[in-house]
């Protein structure tokens, strides 16, 4: 067997064999085997296209998580982030019929705009919630994430569709290179990134992007600026722990962020993105506020925002400014430190 034949789908390969023989040959042709492979039109609409520039591009294709068989309400052990852990203990951890409700509106309002939804495979007791964490696109790249080992399991579920990405185009970080998906934002010609410096990083469980991650990034990109922002981190108050970036910062239309100056470490980082967006075009929020996710909607394109229907002054804000806002429930997915972008993995935004 042709050794090529390890890394295109098997039952491709016995269909180039069949061809080989039925002319006569005696050998495949590492050569030849690729173009036989591309020219099928099966093959080809079998690859999934990726491109994501910005936030608020027009979206076309993405990854939703699902809550389906999420498993047991994890033990305090188990948990890894500050509000999981007070629902844990306060008996208020979410129904996983409620989060299936709740994500099942979500892609109900994603399909009504013409977008491909694509969801993981289920793998039994599972949290496959969050699969903006596993992995992101940057321009045509795919960059698979290195995140927590206990949530390793989660790349698996998503991995029958990253399989149909070219190869070429995903990338791998390191394993020095920490890095999650929540923590890098886009914004054209910018690639913001979650880190915290702190020299207690190691020992910090809600610490998921190190300073080797923003580098990385700055490497794979040069010709985009890569700037890192310093967090603030709790392992037991969700009110003082930005967990990712894209909970305490999102950039909404062209030129709009809805931000939590609390949520940087270092205030000349908050002061960067003040600079670049303009005070007048910043919704600020407040520690409550980013407690409840309020900076983690999701964009279907620049002018429609899916938010969580109880965000009554982030709403109106939005509407205000001209967006379309379409209000659904994801208070419950809320508990766990995530929210709607913290669900979702864009494959292609115009």
């Amino acid at each position: 067997m042709s050794c090529f034949s390890k890394t295109v789908p098997y039952e491709i390969y016995i269909q180039y064999r069949r061809h080989i023989l039925q002319h006569n040959s005696g050998f495949l042709h590492e050569g030849t085997i690729i173009f036989y492979i591309f020219k099928q039109p099966h093959y080809r609409q079998a690859m999934l296209k990726i491109q994501v520039k910005n936030e608020t591009g027009r979206l076309r294709s993405v990854i939703l998580g699902t809550a389906h068989d999420n498993g047991p309400i994890p033990t305090v052990e188990e948990a890894y982030d500050p509000k999981s852990l007070e629902h844990i203990l306060a008996g208020t951890y979410p129904a996983e019929s409620d989060m299936v409700y709740e994500m099942t509106a979500f892609q109900h309002v994603l399909e009504r705009y013409g977008v491909t939804v694509h969801r993981p495979k289920v793998i039994p007791d599972l949290n496959q919630i969050f699969t903006r964490d596993i992995g992101f696109v940057i321009e045509n790249k795919f960059i698979k994430a290195n995140i927590l080992p206990e949530r390793a399991d989660e790349w698996q579920a998503i991995k029958f569709l990253v399989d149909k990405i070219d190869p070429n185009d995903i990338i791998e970080a390191p394993s020095t290179v920490h890095i999650e998906g929540g923590d890098v934002i886009l914004w054209n010609d910018y690639i913001f990134v979650g880190t915290y410096t702190g020299s207690d990083y190691a020992q910090i469980n809600t610490a998921r992007t190190n300073i080797q991650g923003v580098g990385f990034l700055a490497e794979i990109f040069p010709t985009k600026m890569v700037l890192g922002f310093d967090l603030i981190k709790s392992m037991t108050d969700a009110r003082k722990n930005a967990l990712h970036l894209d909970c305490c910062f999102q950039p909404v239309g062209k030129d709009k962020a809805i931000i939590y100056k609390g949520g940087f470490r270092n205030p000349e980082h908050y002061n960067q993105l003040v600079t670049l967006f303009g005070l007048e075009n910043l919704f600020h929020i407040t520690a409550e506020e980013m407690y409840n996710m309020f900076s983690n909607v999701f964009s279907i394109s620049e002018n429609v925002v899916v938010t969580e229907r109880r965000f009554d002054r982030l709403n109106h804000w939005l509407r205000e400014n001209g967006f379309h806002v379409e209000e659904i429930p994801y208070h419950e997915i809320g508990k766990q430190e995530g929210l709607l972008r913290c669900s979702t993995l864009p494959l292609y935004r115009d």
